[in-house]
């Protein structure tokens, strides 16, 4: 079993009317079949409204499924007794980082969760100075967050979770609200827990260039996933993708056309010193 794994999940929203009856439902995530395993970084791509947010949001229980079941770690969510551990074990973190900022200082809205869990005082401090290392914050553990920018209040929310020491993170569109250079710092931050900490990374964007380094790219569509695979794999898709209102990398979008009009690039090309280095290769032919 992985570490998460869906089996024939579903979730509807309802529409009450004013005396509490269900006026209407609408299907969110529909017979979705999921399989994380740790230590794996998974994308999940889709348009809005596909049902990836609402997927996510059944990661660490914040909904429950409407039909069939989520396991997180071999607990099913469902499970009232387990909730607190699956909570644990999946960290979330949301597209507003002052959202999830509470404190008045760096390090200390960072030891919040560790202190809610009832770790030892002296505990709480290592894993604060060892999250915030994680994600290149500790010289900024006595400012305000208020006074940072974007991508790095970002980072601090990441270290919240971090300090928590879930098994996997779950980022619902991390840097929807930051500039380019406020998503390369965090996103160059999640690849490095991974890699580092072989926390398991699901990541939910609709940038792109965010999911290029992925172990594994899944997209969604009307609650369904309709594609998944390598990036590699996904991105040679280019029309299909386009059928689902979704873009590719720069680089993939270019290649798509220079083949389409008749040189002989391969298909699915992520990145641009990629694709140059088979510029290169056809001229030298």
């Amino acid at each position: 079993m992985g570490i998460i794994e869906a089996r024939n999940l579903a979730f509807d929203y309802l529409k009450m009317d004013e005396e509490g009856k269900v006026e209407s439902k609408s299907r969110a995530v529909d017979d979705v079949d999921l399989n994380v395993r740790a230590g794996d970084f998974v994308a999940i791509l889709g348009h809005n409204g596909s049902g990836k947010s609402t997927l996510a949001k059944h990661i660490n229980a914040i909904l429950l499924p409407t039909e069939g079941t989520l396991y997180v770690d071999g607990k099913d969510t469902r499970d009232e007794s387990k909730l607190w551990e699956i909570r644990q074990t999946a960290g979330m973190v949301f597209q507003n980082p002052d959202n999830q900022i509470i404190g008045t200082v760096v390090d200390e809205d960072v030891g919040f969760g560790p202190e809610n869990m009832g770790i030892p005082q002296q505990e709480i401090w290592e894993r604060v100075e060892q999250s915030l290392k994680a994600v290149g914050m500790w010289e900024y553990r006595d400012h305000s967050p208020n006074k940072l920018s974007g991508g790095q209040k970002q980072r601090v929310a990441i270290a919240g979770v971090v300090a928590m020491r879930p098994k996997c993170i779950v980022l619902d569109e991390p840097t929807a609200m930051l500039d380019p250079n406020g998503r390369k710092e965090v996103i160059r931050t999640v690849h490095e827990l991974n890699r580092r900490e072989h926390v398991t990374v699901l990541l939910i964007t609709h940038y792109m260039e965010e999911v290029i380094d992925a172990d594994r790219v899944i997209v969604m569509d009307h609650g369904k996933i309709v594609m998944q695979g390598t990036p590699r794999e996904v991105f040679s898709r280019v029309e299909e993708l386009k059928e689902y209102r979704l873009d590719v990398p720069q680089a993939t979008l270019v290649a798509h056309e220079l083949r389409r009009a008749g040189l002989e690039l391969p298909a699915g090309i992520l990145s641009n010193e990629e694709l140059i280095g088979e510029l290169e290769k056809l001229r030298e032919r």
